[in-house]
């Protein structure tokens, strides 16, 4: 039995929605995600091809780049040890020399951070201040984390040697702040106030002698730090 159709105005004929455009038709429940993105992948095979390829070369530069990576600490370690070994034996001009190389030839590396804390060792021992901060001067501000104090302090103290007490000061404070270990943030402020003193800056020293009493009390350096306070002004601030 035939079935009737209704026409329009315009002569064409009403009846069930085209799904020719790809549509979903009113009431009908969409694809899961996996079977569109699996549609999709088909559809675009030479892009998904080209991606795979870039992530497969990705993957295999970024375990070439970690094996090199640790290659190279190794043989860094292995070329600091012979550095160290001169300047445990108080061997200075070939410590120096060698540590030289480490940092050169290695640089990025933590054996290369540590041969600098190292060098800057050996110019202060060798009374050569104006080199170790050479050596540090950069250096700290960037340095890894582990040696970023220690950095510091020695540059502190290289500055104390050439008679640059303000300049010395401001490292001790950064390498206060840089500090990890609460009894070595108060033995670099320590450090700060006595170069604060000796820079006539009263009022910088007052503040980190203070510092190392308030924040700092159960450090051992806390009550030579009353002491300096109690001079500086006159009992008044304790």
């Amino acid at each position: 039995m035939a079935t009737a159709t209704r026409t329009g105005t315009t002569g064409k004929t009403v009846g069930a929605p085209s799904t020719a455009t790809g549509g979903t038709p009113p009431g009908a429940q969409a694809p899961p995600l996996s079977e569109r993105f699996g549609a999709w992948v088909r559809a675009h095979r030479q892009i998904t091809s080209w991606v795979g390829a870039i992530l497969v070369v990705g993957a295999v530069l970024f375990v070439w780049t970690m094996s090199t990576k640790r290659r190279t600490e190794e043989i860094a370690s292995r070329d600091l040890q012979g550095a160290r070994f001169a300047f445990e034996n108080q061997n200075y001009p070939l410590a120096a020399s060698e540590l030289a190389k480490v940092i050169e030839n290695y640089s990025g590396t933590n054996a290369s951070a540590e041969a600098r804390i190292l060098l800057a060792n050996v110019r202060l021992l060798e009374k050569q201040p104006q080199q170790a901060v050479t050596a540090l001067k950069d250096f700290a501000p960037g340095a890894p984390e582990a040696y970023r104090a220690q950095a510091y302090g020695l540059l502190g103290a290289a500055y104390e040697d050439l008679g640059q007490p303000r300049a010395a000061g401001e490292a001790y404070e950064n390498g206060s702040a840089a500090a990890r270990l609460d009894f070595l943030k108060a033995q670099m402020l320590s450090d700060a106030g006595r170069a604060w003193t000796n820079a006539a800056d009263t009022t910088r020293a007052v503040a980190d002698y203070r510092r190392i009493v308030k924040e700092f009390a159960k450090e051992g350096i806390a009550g030579e730090a009353k002491v300096r306070l109690g001079e500086l002004t006159k009992g008044t601030a304790l």
